[in-house]
């Protein structure tokens, strides 16, 4: 499988735990879109509104665990299975990401289904 995802999903776990804003950047193209559900009806739209919403709704470390891994990379989209905890509040979900990425490995879009047991 091409190399793309894993480095892309990387980034995204390093950003995830410094939630340095030039990591998170890093991640996207400036038009690039977030959504945290298919459902979303407006995703968080161009990189700078990413950077902004990922730090008004930041997780520090040691709250959380994450383990994932690409599943999936075919014509510039890449699928990656996860499994998060939220060690403090106890909740638990079944990840699915679904980035489309640009010829320089940014995601253009990402869109996550997040279920929690017994969904």
């Amino acid at each position: 499988m091409d190399n793309t995802v894993q480095k892309w999903l990387d980034g995204y776990v390093s950003a995830w735990r410094s939630n340095d804003p030039d990591e998170i950047r890093a991640l996207f193209t400036e038009d690039g879109t977030y959504a945290g559900s298919p459902l979303q009806e407006k995703p968080v739209a161009g990189v700078d509104n990413i950077v902004a919403w990922w730090l008004r709704n930041k997780d520090d470390v040691g709250e959380w665990t994450f383990e994932a891994k690409p599943i999936a990379f075919s014509d510039g989209v890449g699928v990656i299975e996860g499994y998060t905890v939220y060690v403090n509040e106890g909740h638990e979900y079944a990840n699915l990401w679904v980035v489309h990425f640009a010829d320089d490995g940014r995601a253009t879009s990402f869109v996550e289904w997040a279920l929690a047991p017994g969904d």
